[in-house]
């Protein structure tokens, strides 16, 4: 449930601290006192589209923070454990926080922790079930029809899964109908894969096999100049007359013969000696050379054969030589799927037949618990609407089969149909409520989905508008008895109404020169029972209606 809000600079709230109770609690106020801004500035910390015009004047941003204590709901401590956004040192208490710039941006935090709007929303959905006087609206939607009865029916996983399972067999349908339709395209695929991968298996390049034939090509390409430069080198190595040992070993005998020889000269005999032996080892290694150099024209047009025939596919698939040996893996793969074609075929009317037996057995389930739960569901509203003076009124959920078009939703299509007069048939809510009617029969239907709502904490924003008298008596009954098994936040400008709350808020406007300011207290006591008759007799408090304020109170909480 909701513990704490707190509201720093939005709209009219400059500073605001509230501390919430269990229970049923109203919030009244006169008319442009902001009674709603408590709500406004709750949405907001469940994800509503934020308004930097909601900041207050003169600010740079409003922040806004609401603490609930998650004990009593098991599904939102998952799913915040699932996005370790789950405190260790207080499991069981979560801090929303939205923070509005006077731009129009806005950041969203879950634990201290920054998250998306969506992320918001979703936690929100499990925290709170917010009633407006304007979801009445939503009430002429068939969908708002299958949603409540789903829900009153404890079924809404099962719904899920119908969807779920829906989508499966729609999925499965499609990919058998593409093969199906589209089997002349799929053989001549196969045939061109096929004949496009005997080549490449027939080519057989190896991978770093092109390399080394290019490598090998420019080898055999330059064989007559590559020998004869050997030969000349060898020569030039080991002439008997001006080869480099030749020289070289006259220029060390002149060194040794030296009768004295300086540091310098003795650095030099030594780099001479090894440059001598290095010279041999060069002549060694050309000859070396030569006598394993083999000229082998027909080794050169075997490798250039082989390196056109690389080039000629390559060039045939647009691409480089290089990507052949991956190209010939992905065609294979392609090839390997398109592979008994038939068998394939059978296998998708296998896969799609079986999604839509899976589809229909979860339907069916949901269909029978749709069937039993409509009829408590239509029973509960219309003593509801007894109560609430339309006695005639009587609410029927009908279940009209989709015969061979089911759908996400099911095998039935859902609608609230009513007759407010005995002797007329039941139809469309918005062709037979009128908007006074259709209020009410919005309040019955919240109030009868509220008491199977998983959600601890419910708000119900000015529903009562457009009742009064006895009527609004029993709305506040109601609203009371849903406060005694969790927390009920009501916006009310009804009398009958907030004299039954277990908490009162009062929120006043006080108007200054340049600004004005919302303020909100808890009333006790007298100051209840003074609001109370300023709600029956207006600004005027008179003994009687003080009288009658208390008589009220006591009845209430009674």
């Amino acid at each position: 449930m909701l513990t704490h809000l707190s509201i720093r600079h939005f709209t009219l709230v400059d500073q605001l601290d509230l501390d919430l109770r269990p229970g049923m609690t109203a919030i009244t106020g006169e008319t442009g006192a902001g009674k709603s801004i408590v709500l406004d500035a709750l949405g907001q910390t469940l994800g509503d589209r934020a308004d930097g015009q909601r900041v207050r004047a003169g600010a740079r941003k409003a922040d806004i923070h609401a603490t609930f204590d998650t004990q009593r709901i098991p599904a939102a401590r998952q799913w915040l454990e699932a996005q370790e956004l789950l405190q260790e040192d207080a499991p069981s208490e979560c801090l929303l926080r939205r923070v509005i710039t006077a731009e129009g941006r806005s950041k969203a935090f879950i634990n201290g922790h920054p998250v998306t709007l969506q992320q918001l929303r979703t936690l929100g959905e499990m925290l709170i079930d917010i009633h407006s006087q304007h979801e009445h609206q939503s009430l002429l939607r068939k969908e708002t029809h299958r949603h409540l009865l789903d829900e009153y029916a404890g079924q809404s996983e099962l719904a899920g899964k119908v969807r779920q399972a829906y989508r499966h067999w729609q999925t499965c349908k499609r990919d058998f109908e593409a093969l199906r339709d589209n089997a002349e395209e799929v053989s001549a695929r196969y045939q061109l894969l096929s004949y496009q991968v005997q080549e490449l298996e027939q080519l057989d390049l190896k991978e770093g096999e092109l390399d080394e034939l290019e490598a090998e090509q420019r080898s055999l390409a330059h064989a007559e100049d590559i020998l004869r430069a050997s030969h000349e080198l060898s020569a030039l190595c080991g002439d008997d007359d001006q080869g480099l040992s030749v020289l070289m070993h006259r220029a060390l005998h002149l060194l040794r013969d030296m009768p004295e020889k300086s540091a310098a000269l003795q650095e030099a005999e030594q780099l001479l000696t090894s440059a001598q032996i290095q010279v041999d080892e060069a002549q060694r290694e050309v000859e070396h050379h030569i006598d394993g150099f083999n000229l082998d024209p027909e080794r050169l047009r075997e490798v250039e054969e082989r390196l056109s025939a690389i080039y000629d596919v390559a060039r045939k698939h647009r691409i480089g030589p290089e990507q052949l040996p991956q190209l010939f893996a992905d065609l294979g793969d392609e090839l390997a799927q398109l592979q008994g074609g038939d068998e394939r075929l059978d296998e998708l009317e296998q896969q799609m037949q079986a999604a839509e037996a899976d589809y229909r057995k979860a339907a069916s389930s949901l269909s029978k618990a749709r069937q039993s739960a409509s009829s408590k569901l239509a029973k509960a509203v219309n003593q509801q609407l007894s109560d609430l003076a339309m006695p005639n009124a009587r609410l029927e959920v009908s279940l009209a089969p989709l015969e061979d078009k089911p759908g996400p939703q099911g095998l039935e299509e859902v609608e609230f149909i009513i007759s407010t007069n005995p002797g007329q048939p039941a139809r469309s809510l918005n062709k037979v409520a009128s908007g006074g009617e259709l209020s009410r029969v919005s309040l019955a239907i919240q109030v009868v989905t509220a008491r199977t709502s998983a959600i601890p904490t419910l708000v119900f924003d000015e529903v009562d508008v457009g009742i009064g008298g006895a009527t609004g008596d029993v709305v506040g009954r109601l609203l009371r008895q849903l406060g005694e098994g969790g927390q009920v936040l009501c916006v009310t400008h009804l009398a009958q109404v907030a004299s039954k709350s277990h908490q009162h808020l009062q929120v006043t406007k006080t108007a200054k020169k340049q600004s004005a300011e919302s303020t909100l207290v808890t009333l006790e006591g007298e100051q209840k029972i003074e609001e109370i008759a300023r709600m029956l007799g207006g600004m005027k408090v008179t003994e009687q209606s003080l009288a009658h304020a208390r008589e009220m109170v006591t009845e209430g909480a009674a």
